[in-house]
């Protein structure tokens, strides 16, 4: 899939650093939480997810940082297999807490790197 027909949903400033000048970037100032359900929010517009709201084995509020691709174009509905995914990652996010005191500002930059290059495998399966 082209890149022009797919976005990236994000709050990791990394991946905007990265991003910005070849894709189509979405870059909100808002927790993890808050990114599943704007993504949540696009579903219901007719948008599809093409990387999965829980890639990696890293669990939700383990990190700040999240991004999703959708696709550009909307369709007539919502997708129900996306939006079922979206769904299912919200729900699980709701059970664990992040404790954002605890870490220093190079555990963020650890936390921005692990979720480009969760990205960027998954942008890789997109370009093709």
């Amino acid at each position: 899939m082209a890149r022009e027909n797919f976005e990236i949903i994000t709050n990791n400033p990394l991946v905007l650093g990265k991003l910005e000048k070849t894709h189509y970037v979405a870059y909100h100032e808002i927790s993890y939480e808050e990114i599943l359900k704007k993504v949540r929010d696009r579903i219901h517009e007719g948008h599809r997810l093409l990387s999965h709201p829980l890639s990696g084995s890293v669990k939700p509020k383990e990190t700040p940082y999240k991004s999703i691709i959708i696709t550009k174009r909307k369709e007539m509905k919502p997708d129900l297999e996306s939006l079922e995914l979206i769904e299912n990652a919200i729900e699980a996010c709701g059970k664990f807490s992040f404790k954002a005191d605890l870490y220093g500002a190079e555990v963020y930059k650890d936390f921005q790197l692990i979720d480009w290059t969760l990205l960027k495998s998954a942008l890789e399966s997109a370009e093709i």
